[in-house]
């Protein structure tokens, strides 16, 4: 079995080529990945409902009150008065119901819905959505949701053991709400169409523009900022919205990006871009290793004496100060590839590699920003 830093130097060097891997430096992407049309997006609605038919899984009345003072408004909506009547079933639970009111989504339509209990509900197993209004931020009513909850985990629990798989206290209802309004947005009506890059970047979005303007052979758009680009509407696509968005997305431009190492501590990850460079640089990584054994030993008297039977501690100290690592030579302007080379040839592990990033982008050696997650 090949030793822990043989794998890390592994696992890091297939890092690098599947980074490598990724595509040249000229390779394009289509406008529809690079950007969305400003006004066309989702919209959250949420709501407040009740979850019944559970086996005795569901909430505790006497300890969530909002789950009782529910079941009582619910009761005597239906004709039912239950005020001062003592309640202990546990068949029910409170619930945020969340769901995405997709873009241009017509009334009747269906859409999934996410619940959540609220509660100490144990499960919502087998448990059925009563209706529920889901409510826009603007406070209207634009879905409604009902229906069986499906859950992914689960949980068991005996006398002396429990088990509990997954999340019970979460679930889905697939179609489970109908669209009741829609929103407005007349796309054919509009004079401009904006496009909002997902990553901002002043040299992509001119090349955006570039583009658009190479195909529609008018200047037409305008990159007004990092993160937008404004297309005047031709007179040829008065009337024809769909027609001018389909066209664009598909014109492919070479995207750029800022030169960035994304660490993550906790795991030990680390993401290079192929555009990070560094300086001239020499970097030494020692490891200092103090190793403490204890083998205690049994002292035993001699026979017919007076002594007694102790245990004599017996300790060994060993320090490991790493003297093989070398001093390594960074050459200025190496590209991901021999700077992920140049490290793995001192064996560092991922997390001194991070400690080693931080420390050459501290001596303004790292031309790249550095993001820890």
């Amino acid at each position: 079995m090949p030793s822990r830093p043989t794998r890390l130097i592994s696992l890091l060097g297939l890092v690098a080529l599947l980074l490598l891997a990724a595509g040249p430096a000229s390779a394009l992407s289509r406008v529809k990945d690079l950007a969305s049309i400003e006004g066309v997006r989702q919209n959250q609605l949420v709501g407040y409902g009740i979850v019944v038919g559970l086996n005795g899984t569901g909430d505790t009345l006497n300890n969530i009150p909002f789950t009782k003072q529910s079941l009582q408004a619910m009761l005597e909506r239906l004709g039912v008065n239950t005020r001062g009547a003592t309640m202990r079933t546990q068949n029910l639970a409170a619930v945020m119901v969340t769901a995405s009111l997709p873009p241009f989504a017509a009334q009747g339509t269906r859409i999934d819905v996410t619940v959540s209990s609220l509660g100490d509900a144990k499960s919502l197993q087998g448990g059925t959505l009563l209706v529920t209004p889901l409510l826009g931020a603007d406070g209207e009513v634009y879905a409604l949701a009902q229906g069986s909850v499906a859950i992914a985990g689960f949980a068991a629990e005996g006398d002396a053991a429990k088990i509990t798989r997954g999340v019970p206290t979460n679930g889905r209802i697939s179609n489970g709400a109908n669209i009741e309004r829609e929103i407005a947005f007349k796309l054919n009506d509009a004079r401009s169409l904006r496009l909002s890059l997902r990553n901002p970047d002043f040299t992509t979005s001119k090349r955006i523009a570039a583009a658009i303007n190479d195909f529609m052979g008018s200047d037409t758009a305008e990159p007004t900022d990092p993160a937008t680009v404004t297309i005047q509407i031709p007179a040829r696509y008065n009337g024809n919205m769909i027609r001018l968005i389909t066209e664009v997305e598909q014109l492919k431009v070479e995207p750029d990006q800022t030169a960035r190492v994304v660490v993550d501590e906790r795991s030990g990850i680390i993401v290079m871009g192929r555009d990070v460079r560094v300086s001239t640089v020499a970097i030494a990584q020692g490891n200092l290793t103090v190793t403490i054994t204890e083998q205690p030993q049994v002292s035993q008297p001699n026979p017919l004496s007076n002594g007694q039977t102790v245990v004599v501690p017996r300790t060994g100290v060993k320090v490991d100060t790493g003297d093989g690592n070398k001093l390594a030579l960074v050459k200025e302007g190496v590209t991901l590839r021999e700077l992920v080379d140049g490290l793995n040839a001192l064996g560092v592990g991922p997390r001194d590699l991070i400690s080693i990033l931080q420390a050459i982008k501290a001596a303004g050696a790292l031309q790249a920003d550095i993001e820890v997650m």
